[in-house]
């Protein structure tokens, strides 16, 4: 069913969506973060499989607001309909793990940002920080239970304000672009000349999880579909946000090893891109950053809490939640989903006081946590078309479908794999009590819990949580 008219959402208003959601904490920490694993030639070559994946999975997500229009919870609907309930509730409880998560990092880099230059806010991860981020998350609660359009409007208005210092920071960098530090730091090696192609190799696979953190967010207008005006602004506001993001994600990257050497780059304090600002142009360089940065995780942190309500809301609607999830305030608000979401990242952020190194644990099990969502999206496609359902006879494109499908996939499961047992286990521990209210929903509609396909994955979950809890008690696994 469509959303009354002065709800709808305009192909802008979607494509502020998805880049909003995208551009936030991630971009101000590429050149450090890229900078402490590999050098150009790396990467150039992770931001090309990166694309590539993330690309392929765009064109998932186009295809198949196209072939099923019906299915307009986006993430979670494609996973329900091609592989069950319960895989379905995973991808939708998943994904909206993966947006508490981020909204954390987000708070996390607000906080850090500002210790730059009032100490008491230290790492962002200190006391102050915390209750001063608790009433940014409660702040934002107001606002978004006044309306999803209000918020969104809001969003879009927030997303052409950070792209401007971003913007400026490109045209700096360009400017000051020097190629003999490129050529230093073009394989990586310290003096530029240690590197080779076999160790070029090891360092691309250190920085593929960070380019996963960097692009979540790609799916934003398909959660957002059943408040389009048109359908097909869905796949294209998608595509369009994605290719614009990388061309930024890219520009920043590349054109930072032509400002510092790799050693000096990759000690720059977080927010990196205030530092390569500042050798540039001077101390202001850092300061100008540092407010487009606030700007820019503003709009983002907004950004993931409606996507983490609208999951939550649009699964219940379904029946994969408890129907209590479903239910609206008197502006379409779903305010029982959006308290929930608030109070577990209220209690993510009480656990950042004991994390070692906050913002880096956010962002990954942020990764870890949106894989699985985007594997079992890519796996339907590639479901879709080899079955033919929803291709007329002898469709010329559905081939091409299936093999754009089968390399989203095999790129979503390289990422799982790269990212390394610790995530996967630490995953596996938000995975299994999560569980607790599929249990809850199943048993409110009278109906039994499991088929034994879905008891056998629930059993092996189990046995990865009890492994993480293990390791963690014992030391062996940290935060």
């Amino acid at each position: 069913m469509s959303e009354p008219q002065d709800r709808q959402l305009s192909r802008g208003a979607l494509i502020a969506l998805v880049v909003g959601s995208m551009i936030g904490a991630g971009i101000f920490t590429l050149p450090a973060a890229f900078a402490r694993s590999t050098g150009a030639l790396g990467a150039l070559i992770a931001w090309a499989i990166a694309g590539s994946g993330m690309l392929m999975l765009a064109f998932v997500f186009q295809n198949l607001s196209r072939r099923k229009p019906e299915l307009d919870a986006g993430i979670y609907a494609y996973a329900k309909a091609g592989f069950g309930n319960y895989l379905g509730f995973s991808s939708a409880f998943g994904y909206w793990i993966a947006c508490c998560l981020a909204d954390v990092a987000c708070l996390i880099l607000i906080k850090a940002t500002l210790g730059q230059f009032w100490t008491a806010f230290g790492d962002g991860s200190t006391p102050l920080a915390i209750l001063s981020a608790s009433l940014i998350v409660w702040a934002v609660h107001l606002l978004v239970l006044r309306g999803v359009k209000e918020a969104a409007a809001l969003n879009t208005i927030a997303t052409v304000a950070k792209l401007v210092p971003i913007a400026i920071f490109v045209w700096v960098v360009i400017a000051g672009f020097n190629a003999d530090v490129f050529a230093l730091n073009f394989w990586g090696g310290d003096a530029g000349t240690s590197g080779s192609l076999s160790s070029v190799a090891s360092q691309v696979r250190q920085t593929m999880l960070v380019t996963v953190f960097v692009f979540v967010g790609i799916e934003g207008a398909s959660v957002y579909s059943r408040y389009a005006k048109d359908r097909n602004d869905v796949g294209i506001a998608t595509v369009l946000g994605f290719l614009g993001v990388l061309c930024l994600l890219v520009l920043v990257t590349v054109f930072s090893y032509g400002i510092l050497l790799r050693p000096d780059l990759a000690a720059l304090a977080t927010p990196s891109m205030a530092g390569v600002m500042e050798a540039i142009v001077g101390p202001w360089g850092r300061v100008f950053v540092s407010i487009g940065l606030l700007i820019s995780i503003a709009g983002n942190y907004l950004s993931w809490s409606l996507l983490a309500a609208e999951v939550l809301h649009s699964a219940a609607k379904n029946d994969t939640m408890p129907k209590r999830l479903a239910r609206e305030n008197k502006n379409g608000v779903p305010y029982v989903a959006l308290w929930l979401t608030n109070l577990v990242i209220q209690l993510f952020l009480l656990v950042t006081w004991f994390a070692e190194h906050a913002f880096t644990v956010a962002l990954k099990m942020t990764s870890a946590m949106t894989l699985l969502p985007y594997l079992l999206v890519a796996a339907y496609g590639f479901k879709l078309a080899r079955s033919g359902e929803a291709y007329a006879p002898d469709e010329p494109g559905r081939r091409r479908d299936a093999w754009v499908a089968a390399l989203a996939a095999l790129y979503a499961a390289a990422m799982l794999i790269a990212g390394g047992a610790k995530f996967l286990l630490l995953a596996a521990l938000l995975y299994a009590p999560g569980s607790w209210l599929y249990f809850y929903a199943r048993r409110e509609q009278g109906l039994h819990v499991f088929t034994p396909a879905e008891k056998f994955v629930f059993g092996t979950l189990c046995l990865a949580a009890s492994a993480g809890l293990y390791a963690l008690l014992s030391g062996a696994l940290t935060i």
